[in-house]
């Protein structure tokens, strides 16, 4: 199997059905598959070859998603840039893979001399925008129209497909390398246990498309054949209204996207019946938003997956039937037919139901490692089991519950953050003598980033201050959105922090401790 099969069976069966809808510009298969082509031409102009490294850093759009196909039709890998991440982190991204070919549209050409300064070995960057052409880079169109079609490589199986960056516990994010096998696994592993999308269907790419829960999700409705309509970004009144134009059948979203839709009042003006499948994840959703999410999609399907960047990305499923007979929805559902999870103690032995330990999983859909991280590769897969760093249990039907995290990583509106992260930076500022960041309940994020700080005798500091150092450091989601000033640390007899008890005021009457 192989990335841009699903793109040659529509252009065999459908090829003047529409491929993409971006805004007005509607893209046949046909005329799809001959850009595609094109481009790869282009790139392999570019030297890109079996293997070499392209990024893409753009919000999502119709030419974001011809990148994702032309980059292995000519043999190369792809890595979707995180659009949230500061310059900082982007150049150590790039400089890590050897990425020397960035894709960017017209809100991140900006960024290009900042880049270019810090990874001098970014050689080309080409710019996707519809606005005028930077100084110093290649046009989009005139490089398609430059080029005559190449045939595929067809780069599949256990190759390389992709660099996911995630968080990293350590300050500094890992690459997770993807096959395409990988994700072919979990993507027919995941439909063959909660089918969603359907065989010519429509399906809406509104979460940002450098994550691989979105990667996946447009992945599903190339292989089944139908037309992606793209959003550039989350703006609640107009994916109800593009839903509404376009009678999309699949979304992709987190119970963060849910809510604000249910909440707006233009989702009773509009027409959603359309939608047949909702897919969410990041964080369960509760019985009164599954009600209202039911009434504003009538004849939704609701499936809740549970996974990581690192499992290409789905572990487990709460299926339709599930949501329906509604006494586990604070479950994360149980094991796809791709996959095998267990909850494992402090020495990797398998623990009883009901026993809280760490979520492992293990299956074709794993991946292959760390990029250039063999040691974090060793730690994350020992014994064959990715160690995913969650805490939970399976209760005796095989349905996991996750109650803690044990890397102390923090969704916050489906953005993962890494807790060690976030202190790395505030202990960084002159003023702070002690720190740590917990996630704590929020109404509209599921969880916030909140510091708890020790000044140092004599200074001062301010929220705003403290959020203003982070972000000239780290991205802006991860800069802590409340803080708490304390004179002392709760501590172990080690003299470790015990967040347990910094989080226990804000979730002892939850019923998890996590979102």
């Amino acid at each position: 199997m192989y990335l841009t099969q699903g793109l040659h069976r529509s252009l065999q069966q459908n090829p003047d059905a529409p491929a993409t809808i971006f805004g007005d510009r509607v893209r046949t298969v046909r005329e799809l598959a001959d850009r595609v082509s094109r481009l790869a031409a282009a790139l392999r102009a570019m030297d890109v070859a079996d293997g070499e490294r392209v990024g893409v850093l753009a919000l999502n759009s119709d030419r974001f998603a011809e990148i994702l196909l032309a980059v292995p039709w000519t043999g190369g890998v792809v890595n979707p840039v995180n659009i949230r991440w500061s310059p900082a982190e982007i150049v150590y991204s790039l400089a890590e893979c050897q990425t020397d070919i960035l894709f960017v549209d017209d809100a991140f050409a900006a960024y290009a001399p900042v880049l270019r300064q810090g990874y001098p070995a970014l050689r080309k960057v080409v710019h996707i925008g519809d606005g005028p052409l930077p100084e110093g880079m290649l046009d989009y169109e005139e490089l398609i129209a430059a080029h005559e079609p190449i045939p595929d490589v067809r780069r599949g199986g256990d190759s390389l497909l992709g660099i996911f960056y995630t968080g990293g516990t350590t300050g500094f994010p890992k690459g997770a390398m993807i096959s395409h096998a990988n994700l072919f696994v979990a993507t027919y592993g995941s439909r063959a246990t909660a089918p969603t999308g359907l065989p010519g269907g429509k399906s809406l790419l509104v979460a940002p498309m450098f994550h691989m829960a979105a990667f996946a999700a447009w992945y599903t409705q190339l292989v089944l054949g139908g037309t992606h309509v793209i959003v550039p970004f989350f703006e609640p009144g107009t994916v109800i209204e593009t839903i509404a134009r376009h009678r999309v059948s699949y979304v992709m979203l987190v119970p963060t996207m849910i809510q604000m839709l249910v909440d707006h009042p233009s989702a009773a003006e509009h027409d959603l019946s359309c939608v047949r499948h909702v897919v969410y994840g990041a964080s369960p959703i509760s019985e009164t938003l599954l009600r209202q999410a039911m009434r504003t999609f009538p004849r939704a399907e609701f499936v809740q997956a549970y996974g990581m960047t690192e499992l290409a990305p789905a572990a487990t499923l709460l299926t339709s039937e599930d949501h329906r007979e509604g006494t586990r929805l604070r479950s994360a559902g149980r094991a796809a037919m791709h996959a095998e999870v267990a909850v494992v103690g402090p020495d990797d032995q398998v623990l009883p139901p009901g026993r809280v330990g760490e979520v492992v999983v293990r299956g074709g859909h794993v991946m292959l490692g760390y990029w250039n991280k063999p040691a974090e590769t060793a730690e994350a897969l020992r014994g064959g089991w990715m160690h995913t760093g969650d805490g939970g249990y399976l209760d005796e039907d095989g349905y996991l519950h996750i109650v803690d995290r044990i890397k102390d990583m923090i969704i916050s509106g489906g953005e993962n953050v890494y807790s060690a992260e976030v202190e790395n930076a505030l202990a960084a500022h002159p003023a702070v003598a002690l720190c740590a960041v917990i996630g704590i309940p929020d109404a509209v994020y599921g969880e916030r980033v909140h510091a708890v700080i020790k000044l140092k005798p004599g200074a001062t500091a301010t929220l705003a201050e403290i959020r203003d150092h982070c972000k000239s450091l780290i991205a802006g989601y991860k800069a802590p959105r409340s803080c708490e000033f304390v004179e002392d640390f709760p501590l172990s007899a080690a003299g470790k922090i015990l967040k347990r008890e910094l989080r226990k005021p804000y979730w002892e009457e939850k019923d998890r401790t996590v979102q």
